[in-house]
């Protein structure tokens, strides 16, 4: 019987503002596509969103990268506020899961800097039992070791939980430890699939 839901957080919750936010600082399209190859296309970012890399040794891989773009980098990176944004579903989600009975959780890939300067637009996690952040555990997903990381800590049981996420390869490592599992693509299909899920779960 599924007794807890388990959500990433970007692009699921809240908004991941990417292109948005560095269009509102002033870069154009092309590049907007070269700062993102040289920063979230790389294994710094990885890095930085375990905790590996301060900021600092974070922008030094960036600009590395591509020594050219350093100011716009540095620029583009200054502050994060903005990039992340709010739906106007989400709490009203949380809240029906929760007075249905459901326990709440969350596991997502978080830089540090998107925690601090961004948590206004997450701060319904106050409602959740439990959350597994990436730059506090030194693990990213797909890596099992986060998912069995939220387990443990919690005491849950993977057969006892639903995983949603946008990114199909995250849902997969969790389905092969026994969650259940929904790709997200949209907040109306997956609450239906989640109910859908949940009804058979109670029905069983």
């Amino acid at each position: 019987m599924i007794k807890n839901i388990v959500f990433d957080i970007s692009n699921v919750l809240a908004p991941f503002r990417f292109k948005e936010f560095l269009a509102e600082k002033g870069f154009d399209a092309v590049m907007i596509k070269r700062i993102i190859k040289a920063s979230a296309m790389t294994p710094y970012w990885t890095e930085f969103e375990k905790g590996k890399l301060s900021y600092d040794e974070a922008m030094k891989g960036f600009i590395d990268t591509d020594p050219d773009i350093a100011d716009e980098l540095r620029r583009a990176y200054e502050s994060c506020v903005g990039i992340m944004g709010k739906y106007d579903y989400t709490e009203r989600w949380i809240d029906e899961l929760k007075e249905a009975g459901y326990k709440l959780y969350c596991i997502t890939n978080f830089t540090p800097a998107g925690y601090e300067q961004c948590y206004d637009c997450i701060s319904f996690i106050e409602k959740f039992d439990g959350c597994i952040f990436s730059f506090r555990e030194g693990i990213v997903k797909p890596d099992p070791e986060i998912y069995k990381t939220l387990l443990n800590r919690y005491n849950l049981r993977a057969e006892e939980c639903v995983f949603i996420d946008d990114t199909e390869e995250n849902v997969l490592s969790a389905e092969k430890l026994g969650f259940a599992g929904i790709v997200f693509t949209g907040y109306e299909d997956a609450s239906a699939k989640l109910n859908e899920i949940l009804r058979q779960s109670t029905a069983g």
